[in-house]
């Protein structure tokens, strides 16, 4: 899947949240901060749940909560890649070795979320009462927004010119969505930028983790 569509009506608080890589004590702190109700309110994450932190499996299985949305992360892929074909030294060179240590029931818990990852949107459309918001991992690798349009998938997921222009003061508006939200490159603090925002803010890496309201 490439796209898919929310509509911001069907929650009373939405919230995003930045690349967790398996640091889902810190989340959880900050969902309890901010009173975030599982029966009403959406957590949206730009992906990369798992590697490199300290419980992985955890925010995997954030995958088969009614409350939570994701995109395709570029850990989700390798971690298709390394179970599904066997590309696994990949995987665990960028801190897929969590997985392998893995036995009996989280093994079995692990394979069941991976491959819930196999129906990720690329790309995720929120429509808010005054906004369209568009959410993908990496970047939107286009000048302009358009539902369904044809883009490159892999730089949707792994692409970093968009973040590494902006860091470079260059850069412009994309049109046909009101904002958009990346993660995937770590930052010391969210970039925002023409209508694009970075949130992630290298959490597994000792620094904070980012969570924005955007209902």
């Amino acid at each position: 899947m490439i796209y898919q569509y929310l509509d911001g009506e069907n929650w009373r608080h939405i919230y995003l949240v930045g690349d967790l890589h398996g640091c889902r004590a810190l989340l959880d702190q900050q969902l309890l901060n901010r009173h975030f109700d599982t029966e009403q309110d959406l957590l949206i994450s730009v992906g990369d749940l798992i590697d490199r932190g300290p419980d992985s499996l955890a925010c995997l299985t954030l995958l088969k909560e009614p409350w939570f949305r994701c995109v395709m992360g570029n850990h989700e892929a390798m971690a298709l890649a390394a179970v599904n074909a066997g590309d696994r030294d990949l995987w665990v060179m960028n801190g897929g070795d969590w997985y392998y240590r893995l036995r009996d029931d989280e093994l079995h818990a692990a394979q069941e979320a991976l491959q819930l990852c196999r129906d990720l949107p690329l790309i995720l459309q929120l429509m808010l009462e005054d906004r369209t918001v568009v959410v993908a991992h990496a970047d939107y690798p286009a000048d302009h927004y358009a539902w369904g349009q044809q883009v490159n998938t892999h730089r949707v997921v792994w692409g970093r010119e968009r973040v590494s222009q902006l860091q470079q003061g260059q850069g412009a508006t994309i049109s046909g969505a009101d904002d958009f939200y990346f993660g995937h490159t770590p930052l010391q603090s969210p970039l925002h930028a023409f209508n694009q925002h970075f949130i992630d803010t290298g959490a597994v890496f000792g620094n904070k983790l980012t969570l924005v309201q955007l209902q």
